[in-house]
């Protein structure tokens, strides 16, 4: 291990800013940003979190596109991106565990759990050793467990490639592996996720709890890797957009090719036990609707180990003495660029039991693909350990569930900025059957367009995470399409989570379903509620970026 010590605390010390990939100033993202010409920017350095600074805000936050295009996905409220003012309240909230837990007696780290349309079954992949694999019907139940590859692995990442051209590649197994003192990324294929290719050393150095995942906004694969020995864990980036050919940072290259890009900072709270200050032990992420969803593992400290920074409490010498797990809890983060990361909200949302003999009584960590969607639910699965035994866990949200603007019986408005769509039909995800929705549609200049008037909109009161919006003397919004408008929400006692205009009846989304469920036959929402009849013919238009790709092609 001496070796891959020394390789990453010299890269501890100060990251070239090098591109991994060539871009064109001024590409433009699905969403209307505009990233700029020296991508990534790594521009954060590893002082930022030595110092225990703030995260800093995305610049689309600060400085947000004029006109906001919102035809992929369902819009979520997670941040102020899409608002343009408010009265209403945002509310976060967190999954509930399985009554079941542990579902399965082994642990992913991070490994992957995925809906396979091809066999009709949730897949779930985890480490032995080597790479393990089962099966289940409802995700629930799972099968007894085969041994896929017995490679000595330390980290994984399964990922099911929609958009692979190749049905021997849809899934891809990516790994750390320690040999001869290194830590290498190997790569693996498979066409159903049993049978596997001979697995390929990319000679590329990395950290042994480091992952990966692909971005299909902008149609990059992402290393996410370990970074810190000696120094608080981090993370760097890579980026890629050919999976096999590269190009990688390598070890003949100069490690400091890999970006800084992300760590815990002083929001993250200690636990006042071992008063350690926090660190980000991996970062799994997946496409969710309209954005990068972001699993991070945050580390509050290890009784086991000798680096609390102050005498233990008699809290944390019990936990010695039950010989308690790391401490690891995952929180979210959002991105809508595939760099930045906004974390509103700091505290766990998938913890740690206090429970010695509980299955997550500590090192609770993400599963590759991060969540599925399972009808009006995502499902969460998150290894755990305690004394006795590695376990994995399922947690539930409701769809879209991540967080809520709320209004009691006063009620209250939420404006949205200048938003383009080409759909049709709007709809809403709302918890509000003892109040009332109502929406307006505004032109640039604030004024009410006729008829998507308060008035004319027929009162939306239901708990559904797929409710449609409709107005009077108007069949849908044909007449304002392709135009800037706003929408302004008008709620009581109720919860809106997310809106969305599609162009089918059924409220398909387009946008991405993570890790898939029943019902979905690709890693988008082109089905919306299966029991509705009148899909249009709606071919997505090709995006910015898509036609950036295709240049670079040329």
């Amino acid at each position: 291990m001496h070796n891959i010590e020394t390789a990453f605390i010299s890269c501890s010390i100060t990251f070239a800013l090098l591109p991994a990939l060539a871009s064109e100033p001024g590409e433009v993202l699905y969403n209307g940003i505009v990233l700029p010409s020296e991508w990534p920017p790594g521009h954060v350095q590893m002082q930022d979190f030595n110092d225990q600074k703030v995260l800093p805000e995305p610049p689309y936050l600060k400085s947000p596109p004029e006109i906001i295009p919102i035809d992929v996905g369902r819009q979520m409220f997670v941040d102020d991106f899409l608002i343009e003012k408010t009265t209403l309240k945002r509310c976060f909230h967190r999954p509930e565990y399985h009554e079941a837990n542990p579902v399965f007696s082994r642990m992913a780290y991070s490994g992957g759990a995925w809906y396979d349309p091809q066999d009709g079954l949730f897949k779930l992949w985890y480490n032995t050793g080597g790479v393990g694999l089962t099966t289940s019907e409802d995700g629930i139940h799972w099968t007894s467990p085969t041994i896929v590859t017995s490679q000595n692995v330390h980290s994984t990442i399964v990922w099911l490639d929609h958009d692979s051209e190749y049905p021997g590649k849809r899934f891809k197994l990516i790994y750390s592996r320690i040999q001869s003192g290194e830590c290498n990324y190997w790569i693996s294929y498979s066409p159903d996720g049993v049978q596997w290719s001979d697995p390929r050393d990319t000679q590329a150095l990395c950290g042994d709890r480091s992952s990966a995942f692909y971005n299909p906004f902008r149609k990059v694969w992402v290393f996410s890797l370990r970074h810190g020995w000696g120094v608080p864990r981090a993370r760097r980036y890579w980026e890629m957009r050919d999976l096999e050919e590269g190009p990688y940072w390598g070890k003949d290259r100069d490690p400091h090719y890999a970006y800084f890009w992300v760590g815990a900072d002083k929001l993250d709270p200690m636990w006042d036990e071992i008063r350690i200050a926090p660190q980000l032990y991996n970062l799994d992420a997946t496409p969710y609707e309209s954005l990068m969803l972001g699993l991070f593992t945050i580390w509050r400290g290890d009784t086991r180990s000798k680096i609390m920074e102050n005498p233990p409490t008699a809290k944390a010498r019990e936990w010695q003495e039950q010989e308690r797990p790391k401490i690891n809890e995952i929180c979210l983060g959002y991105s809508r660029d595939g760099w930045h990361w906004s974390r509103p909200d700091r505290q766990a949302f998938l913890s740690v039991s206090a429970d010695t003999e509980a299955w997550n009584f500590g090192n609770v960590q993400s599963v590759g693909g991060c969540c599925l969607v399972v009808k009006d639910q995502l499902y969460f699965y998150v290894s755990g350990r305690h004394p006795e035994g590695n376990t994995t866990g399922l947690a539930i949200l409701r769809r879209d569930g991540f967080a809520s603007m709320d209004a009691d019986d006063k009620g209250g408005t939420l404006t949205t900025r200048l938003v383009k769509f080409q759909g049709r039909y709007l709809f809403v995800n709302v918890d509000n059957t003892e109040g009332d929705l109502r929406v307006e549609v505004l032109d640039e200049e604030g004024e009410v367009i006729e008829p998507f008037s308060k008035s004319n909109c027929v009162p939306v009161s239901a708990d559904k995470t797929l409710a449609p919006v409709r107005w009077k003397g108007a069949a849908d919004l044909s007449g304002v399409s392709g135009k800037p408008v706003r929408f302004r929400f008008h709620l009581t006692n109720g919860k809106l989570y997310a809106f969305w205009v599609s162009p089918d009846t059924s409220g398909a989304s387009y946008g991405y379903v993570a890790a898939g469920g029943p019902g979905f036959t690709s890693n988008r929402d082109t089905v919306g509620r299966p029991d509705t009849v009148g899909k249009s013919k709606f071919t997505f238009p090709p995006s910015k970026t898509d036609k950036y790709n295709r240049r670079r092609k040329t």
